[in-house]
């Protein structure tokens, strides 16, 4: 296994690397505090919720297998040389286990909230399903072999698919409703910066081994990065461009501090009795 060439690099990529933990295990807090004061889910797209919950589920499997499973670093570094870096940090597995929770919390907020007419579609249902059946079979046919590194990387090959997809329901949903009323911005916001900064350490990674093994070797993290930037990007263009935030204007008291109950404006345009 290669170790570092610069202790200044070393430094910047674990700075890197805890700096896209935090803004991504921060960015779950807004929703499921706009969820709790508004005691009601209505904006938030539960197929999101939910295909959020399977990405987030196998790229746990994936981070943690490859971090602590000494076998599955072996059969990594005989596909990619023993001179390589295990493309796998500790910020990757912390991140993977506090977003498997919080995503829990937010479907529990889901089923005690006030949802409205929403529900989770038939569709969503159906790929969740696919999903882990595929998983399963997987599983199965990696076992005789004990192709662990294959079978890991189905899972990573799972996270990427379900990055691409999980983001589609709720910018249809804003589309729709010409609104992102519901939907908290904030969680975008420190998603975009733990996208970028996640892509800066495995850039640095590569800088410091003059390789780029760790981009193609970890596919799904870099997919992972680019995907989210790209549909951070737009969710920020719905919500301060396209559907800003309406500001309620307070209407205009009478003397006595209550509202008139007819408008000056209207009593105008009533006609008159005669």
């Amino acid at each position: 296994m290669a170790s570092w060439n610069s202790i200044p690099l070393e430094i910047t990529y674990e700075t890197f690397g805890w700096i896209a933990f935090f803004s991504w295990s921060i960015s779950f807090y807004p929703q499921v505090i706009l969820n709790f004061r508004r005691k009601s889910v209505v904006g938030l797209n539960f197929d999101f919720v939910v295909l959020n919950l399977t990405k987030h589920s196998s790229y746990l499997i994936y981070n943690a297998s490859l971090y602590f499973s000494s076998a599955i670093q072996h059969q990594y570094f005989e596909k990619y040389g023993h001179g390589e870096m295990i493309p796998v940090a500790a910020n990757d597995v912390a991140f993977s286990i506090h977003a498997v929770l919080l995503t829990a919390i937010t479907l529990f907020q889901i089923v005690i909230y006030d949802r409205g007419n929403q529900k989770v579609s038939k569709i969503s249902i159906a790929t969740v399903c696919v999903v882990w059946l595929v998983a399963a079979v997987c599983f199965f046919i990696a076992l005789p072999s004990h192709s662990w590194l294959w079978l890991i990387s189905i899972f990573n090959s799972i996270q990427v698919f379900m990055t691409v997809i999980k983001y589609i329901p709720q910018v249809i949903m804003n589309f729709m409703r010409k609104s992102t009323d519901g939907f908290s911005i904030g969680n975008i916001l420190l998603d975009f910066l733990g996208g970028v900064t996640n892509y800066a350490q495995m850039a640095v990674q590569s800088i410091d081994q003059n390789s780029w093994v760790n981009f193609y070797g970890n596919i799904g993290k870099t997919l992972l990065s680019l995907v989210s930037i790209f549909f951070d990007v737009v969710f920020m263009c719905q919500h301060y461009i396209l559907y800003p935030e309406k500001k309620v204007v307070p209407s205009k008291l009478n003397k006595e501090g209550t509202e008139p109950l007819i408008r000056f404006s209207e009593e105008r345009a009533a006609p008159e009795n005669v």
